[in-house]
């Protein structure tokens, strides 16, 4: 039986690599080779264009910055003595409070479409970093309602309050550039999820419930 091959655009697997990206400098400070990779950025600026802009300030951030001050500003921001300052779960920004309805429904969710958490990461799977991984998975493994639902259930409502808030934490010098490019993308995909909303059938086949994509495992360290 021949395997039907997905064809992902030049579009999508941006919009992945960003998600994919965002992950990586949420979960933990930057690294010297992302950090390099950042400050060697070619970018094509577009005077005006809010995601030209915040590549722009990315890579004078990183230009500026090294992996001990980073380490230390990632640890305020996100880690902190008793808690950092941000709190960068989805469930603390639906409801105020960790650990709550929001997170049993992910976890649902997740088990639903094959995602696993590995058995040494703490962070609840909630953390903003595993959410910008999982929906990179999924733009390129799962059809547009899957993103979509996993989007509006898990994302949509607060993320751009996480990205203003991120930026204004005491602490952020590099972090105020990943939160104006966080903030630029996020507010590219709501324009991209509603239009994917106008698209997609009302009585699309399986809309209303989620199914596995290739298993992967949700990596927070």
């Amino acid at each position: 039986m021949t395997e039907t091959v997905r064809e992902i655009s030049e579009n999508d697997q941006l919009r992945a690599d960003i998600y994919q990206l965002l992950a990586a400098l949420m979960r933990r400070q930057p690294s010297a080779e992302l950090l390099q990779f950042l400050a060697d950025l070619d970018i094509e600026v577009e005077e005006g264009n809010a995601m030209s802009d915040a590549w722009v300030a990315l890579k004078q951030a990183a230009q500026k910055s090294d992996t001990d001050t980073l380490e230390d500003e990632y640890f305020a921001i996100f880690l902190g003595v008793g808690s950092g300052e941000i709190m960068p779960y989805g469930s603390w920004f639906m409801t105020g409070s960790l650990m709550d309805k929001p997170l049993a429904a992910l976890r649902s969710d997740l088990m639903q479409l094959g995602f696993e958490r590995e058995e040494n990461v703490k962070e609840p799977e909630d953390h903003v970093a595993a959410l910008c991984e999982v929906m990179g998975c999924l733009i390129l493994e799962a059809p547009g309602y899957r993103q979509l639902a996993f989007y509006q259930r898990h994302i949509g409502s607060w993320i751009i309050r996480f990205c203003d808030n991120l930026a204004k934490t005491p602490s952020a010098q590099f972090y105020v550039a990943v939160a104006q490019l966080a903030n630029a993308f996020f507010m590219a995909e709501a324009n991209e999820f509603e239009q994917l909303s106008l698209n997609i059938p009302v009585n699309c086949p399986g809309s209303a419930d989620l199914e596995p994509v290739e298993e992967q495992a949700v990596q927070i360290n």
